[in-house]
């Protein structure tokens, strides 16, 4: 049986280096499963790789895709058989971009029934990294104030609706109005426009004067520098992306300053966690979306995986919405 499997052999736009290639699917060994991945969404952080913004971190040939949903179709020795057929999250494995994917039977998190396919694929990336975030790298509470800028994002939309849950308030920091409404009825405090000028005088009224507790940067560039003036004076930027494509250079915007910047990345947090830690996470995540209390960003397409490099111009097309991969 042949697997479809989407890889690059070098950096550069998606469309001109990802392939189609078949293979295969791998035997699980020892205490792995294989999963037939049914619904992957299209993130910035499986695309930005491609284009070569962190080639230390990727090892070329590479398959792209950081999460997705499936069902388990082979199990290796020492896994339950009763895992068979199950549908889980199948996590740190090969890419996600791919018929089926071979992980450690540790790391599949159960889907519970009444979450389908749509939102099961989007509940890592995003929900555990901003649950962690607010939770663990920030300790955000009740009289606390954080900026979000890129804000109408899918993670934006999350941490406006975590502000409730965790009691901070949230600034909201588009380039778009249109995002306004929506981010306001999910949670956020303000929806400031990025762009203006005056947003740090905005920001400043609204925290009489004294600045947020932190920000989130998912930009990077000169956008990502503009946050620290927003923060107070010993305030802490968390720096989670590069939509923006262009490094910011933190220790010229924070000269002079007190002002923190430190990198969150997931990985890192996944590779230091105990498998109780990473359960408790994920219980906490989904107990959270089956309480309607956390909902994913809405589907705006849905492509086959052998068009991917459609699907991607469509997901950075502006289409409202997250764009899939099928299988």
């Amino acid at each position: 049986m042949e697997a479809n499997v989407v890889r690059y052999y070098r950096f550069g736009e998606p469309g001109e280096v990802l392939q189609i290639e078949t293979k295969a699917p791998l035997v699980p060994g020892p205490g792995e499963i294989s999963v037939k991945v049914r619904a992957r969404p299209i993130n910035p952080s499986d695309v930005i790789p491609i284009r070569g913004a962190y080639p230390h971190r990727i090892t070329l040939p590479a398959v792209p895709g950081y999460e997705g949903v499936g069902v388990v179709e082979a199990v290796g020795p020492g896994v339950p058989k009763q895992m068979l057929g199950k549908r889980v999250l199948p996590l740190q494995g090969d890419g996600t971009w791919q018929d089926y994917v071979t992980i450690s039977a540790k790391f599949a998190v159960p889907v519970p029934e009444d979450i389908d396919d749509d939102t099961a694929c989007q509940l890592y990336i995003n929900p555990v990294t901003a649950w962690l975030i607010c939770r663990e790298a920030l300790r955000l509470t009740h009289g606390d104030v954080l900026v979000v800028n890129a804000a109408g994002s899918a993670i934006g939309r999350i941490f406006a609706q975590l502000s409730p849950i965790f009691g901070y308030r949230m600034i909201a920091l588009t380039r778009s109005d249109r995002h306004t409404s929506e981010l306001l009825r999910l949670g956020a405090a303000f929806v400031f426009n990025g762009a203006e000028d005056s947003v740090r005088e905005r920001i400043l009224e609204a925290t009489a004067g004294q600045g947020a507790t932190a920000a989130i940067d998912s930009i990077g560039g000169p956008e990502g520098e503009k946050l620290v003036r927003c923060v107070k004076t010993d305030g802490t930027i968390l720096s989670i992306g590069l939509l923006s494509g262009i490094p910011a250079l933190w220790h010229e915007a924070v000269r002079g300053t007190q002002v923190r910047v430190k990198p969150f990345y997931l990985r890192q947090w996944v590779r230091n966690s105990s498998q109780e830690e990473w359960a408790a996470v994920f219980e906490h995540v989904l107990r959270l979306v089956q309480e309607k209390k956390l909902a994913m960003i809405q589907i705006g397409a849905k492509f086959e995986l052998t068009d991917v490099k459609r699907a991607i111009l469509a997901a950075e097309s502006g289409i409202q919405g997250k764009v899939l991969l099928l299988s």
